[in-house]
């Protein structure tokens, strides 16, 4: 693969999945990690992402985001006007992060009163900009690739909430593999919000169908909802039609 390819497809990766790992794309690509974080350097020179320690991030990880700057625009559009319509005055919902929530976030109506708690900065950014929102945030230790606490004190504190809903970006969804994740902390903190709620909605672009990553947040058949900019009827959902599952 041509350096021009290979950063193509990296930055390709970057926007789909908000964040990656050089030693992930230095397995996908094989090429040395070395040669990953030349390209990952490049990238970020030219501002196209933001480079962390071990891999690099997406520009849209910014609270401040125009939606222009943001991959797949229009169906994360889509999908966060779906996850809106399951939000019913005086629920407590637990909140992920990650640029589909924060669409939704700003398309929340200005007559909802609800409660959001959430340990990702940029999503409570945005719910404390809503008139009729109460945002409960949950601290820990900040990690920098998603801008969201995590640590075993928010699992901590997580374990204790009943909320009526759950909301999740995810990175990578499929029958077999379940709901999958590229970092440690983040995984065991979905898994965690996941089990303090009555139910659970994951938000993902098709993009993202049929893809895993190398750790498990739960299966399939712990989640309520799966939202995506598809028609429900769509073919390409068929692999998650089984009876527990609601598709949006």
């Amino acid at each position: 693969m041509l350096k021009k390819e290979r950063q193509a497809y990296i930055l390709h990766q970057v926007s789909l999945h908000n964040s990656v790992l050089s030693a992930d794309l230095s397995t996908l690509i094989n090429v040395s990690e070395d040669t990953i974080r030349r390209d990952l350097n490049e990238l970020a020179d030219t501002g196209k992402v933001i480079k962390v320690h071990g891999g690099a991030i997406s520009k849209s990880f910014n609270s401040f985001y125009l939606r222009s700057d943001v991959y797949n625009a229009d169906s994360k559009k889509v999908i966060a006007e779906k996850a809106v319509s399951l939000i019913k005055d005086g629920m407590f919902i637990l909140s992920g992060g990650g640029t589909t929530i924060i669409e939704m976030a700003r398309l929340l109506p200005e007559h909802l009163k609800a409660t959001f708690l959430t340990g990702s900065i940029p999503a409570a950014y945005e719910y404390a900009q809503h008139p009729n929102i109460e945002v409960i945030f949950i601290g820990d230790k900040i990690a920098k690739k998603s801008q969201i606490a995590v640590g075993g004190e928010a699992i901590s504190k997580i374990r204790h909430i009943k909320a009526d809903l759950c909301l999740l970006g995810v990175n990578a969804i499929d029958r077999e593999h379940g709901i999958t994740d590229n970092d440690w902390d983040v995984a065991q903190l979905k898994n965690a919000m996941i089990g303090a709620a009555a139910q659970t909605a994951v938000l993902s672009i098709s993009e993202k169908l049929n893809s895993y990553q190398g750790i498990r947040v739960c299966g399939v058949d712990e989640i309520d909802y799966l939202i995506t900019e598809l028609d429900p009827s769509d073919k390409k959902l068929d692999p998650f039609r089984f009876t527990s599952l609601h598709i949006l």
